[in-house]
């Protein structure tokens, strides 16, 4: 039977040394197909258009030296084995290329037909078992996944069950009953309720893992969620004797972020530090600005509890861990809370830590990036080194027909929102995080690079894929109306920099003007109810 023909890819930019290995690959017994570079930019190129059976790689090309050659090449294609093939003896960088995934590394003066044909077979054989392990992990892991999510969503019926049956017990509403009796349905509701808490992080790790986990960021006021963290768990605090505060920098601006998820990992975070701090001990959130670090806001919460150690701060971020040395050694979770924070820090392009001395509290600390309309339209209204001559404003506003929204209102507007954005061409126009906390209505802004008349082409396009949204019309009125952006007058001495700021002052003011009328319009609409419908 024929043997398969190995396929090469000899990256080298030594002609003397290119012809001995093609010779070695000659004199072996496989058949071998080589392609030969002398770049590293040429062999990215080439595994961009083919992917070969393995990589001979030398370190010290033209465009690129040493580590940093396999660092790059194993960026790029991950799964290919590759060898290297090296001038040097250098037993460190031999070991820091096998621990970037690297297959083997041989020494140039060394090779022979025997040695180099055993190492390429060894690399292909040890890559396909790697990414069988890989394959495998991963299934395995989806597989628990599913599981998990399936047993979790079991579970929901009967504890809502439970906990509703008990509730009418309590509230007297099936008969009188006993203070004892009461006691002891209490202590069931509490456990009913610790249940939920784990099955609902559970559901959100499960997600974290399969990266199924979703933020919708906004444009919101951080203060707002801090205040609104402390005065959901002040009574706990006052319960336990803990002493809460809230320190806010003046300077403080809007942060783009899932004001939900925020609310999220801020109340894990306190409800953490009030668990860790004993009696007459003090627990701290603040929200401020770090000069070094002009685009976020650091957001911390400090205990005065016993502190973490060294081993448990390593760990502590990590799925199911849970500190051995709590104050009042409760269990009533799982060990999620922190590592499904880390998770929606990360999704928000932020970073969460631990500072920590046995005996002297805590501090965990995660960022949020700062809103800035600049950033944002930078990339798409800006054309040859200057602005784009045409702007226009497009308002998307969806108002429920019921006060409160229905039941699946929120999955409603993300859906709306998601359309919203596959409409728009991402190179020339800007879809805006929807500005404030969820509410009833939701508006939605996009910045258009054209001109008024041609933005009807847009709009067109969104109602009509808006309409097609299942029972649309029964939930809400959908509106959406078009301004002509006003440019402003611009400075010969202006920088594109500085032009992009005043486009996004102008654009700025346009939206608060639209947000006040939206909200004058309601007071009326209080006042006088009118019926609606889709148009």
């Amino acid at each position: 039977m024929d043997q398969p023909t190995t396929s090469v890819l000899l990256i080298e930019d030594n002609p003397g040394d290119a012809d001995l290995v093609r010779l070695r690959l000659v004199e072996g017994q496989s058949p071998v197909r080589v392609n030969c570079v002398n770049r590293l930019s040429d062999g990215l190129a080439s595994l961009t258009r083919e992917t070969p059976s393995l990589v001979l790689l030398d370190l010290n090309l033209p465009d690129s030296h040493g580590a940093e050659t396999f660092r790059r090449l194993m960026e790029h294609s991950p799964n290919v084995p590759v060898v290297v093939l090296s001038g040097q003896d250098d037993e460190v960088l031999a070991m820091k290329a096998v621990h970037h995934g690297v297959q083997d590394y041989l020494v140039k003066s060394t090779i022979s037909s025997k040695n180099l044909e055993r190492a390429m077979r060894y690399a292909v054989e040890r890559q396909a078992l790697l990414r069988s392990l890989e394959i495998a992990q991963k299934q395995q892991l989806e597989f628990k996944n599913q599981f998990l999510s399936h047993v979790s969503h079991e579970l929901r019926t009967p504890l809502t069950c439970i906990h509703q049956y008990v509730t009418l017990l309590l509230d007297g509403i099936a008969g009188p009953v006993a203070p004892d009796q009461a006691d002891h349905l209490k202590t069931i509701l509490k456990s009913v309720n610790q249940l939920h808490a784990m099955i609902r992080d559970l559901l959100e790790a499960t997600r974290a893992e399969s990266g199924k986990m979703r933020v919708e960021p906004r444009c919101i006021a951080l203060s707002e969620l801090v205040q609104q963290a402390a005065a959901m768990l002040r009574p706990t605090a006052d319960e336990k004797k803990v002493g809460l505060e809230i320190g806010l920098d003046q300077r403080l601006p809007l942060v783009q972020a899932d004001p939900d998820r925020v609310l999220e990992v801020l109340i894990n975070l306190v409800d953490n530090a009030i668990k860790f701090t004993p009696a007459d001990g003090s627990v701290m959130i603040q929200a401020s600005m770090v000069d070094a670090d002009p685009d976020s806001v650091y957001i911390s919460v400090s205990d005065t509890g016993r502190g973490i150690g060294p081993e448990a701060k390593a760990l502590i971020f990590e799925r199911l861990y849970q500190d051995p040395d709590s104050v009042d050694n409760n269990r009533s979770g799982l060990g999620l809370g922190l590592f499904i924070s880390r998770e929606i820090v990360r999704l928000h392009k932020g970073r969460i830590w631990v500072s920590s001395e046995p005996g002297q509290g805590s501090t965990f600390t995660f960022t949020l990036p700062i809103y800035s309309l600049a950033k944002l339209l930078a990339p798409v209204v800006t054309q040859q080194g200057g602005l784009r001559p045409d702007f226009v404003l497009v308002r998307i506003e969806l108002t429920p027909l019921s006060n409160p929204p229905q039941r699946n209102w929120k999955e409603t507007w993300q859906q709306c929102l998601e359309i919203v954005r596959r409409c728009v061409y991402l190179d020339k126009d800007l879809l805006l995080p929807p500005m404030g906390t969820s509410g009833a209505s939701e508006t939605f802004y996009v910045v258009a690079s054209t001109d008024l008349q041609r933005s009807g082409i847009m709009t067109t396009r969104i109602r009509e894929q808006l309409e097609r949204v299942s029972d649309l019309n029964t939930k809400c009125t959908l509106t959406i109306t078009t301004v002509p952006v006003q440019l402003p007058a611009t400075d010969m001495k202006e920088s594109l920099e500085q032009q992009v700021q005043s486009l996004a002052g102008w654009v700025t003011a346009m939206i608060l003007t639209s947000l006040e009328r939206k909200h004058l319009s309601a007071g009326k609409s209080a006042q006088k109810p009118q019926s609606t419908t889709l148009n």
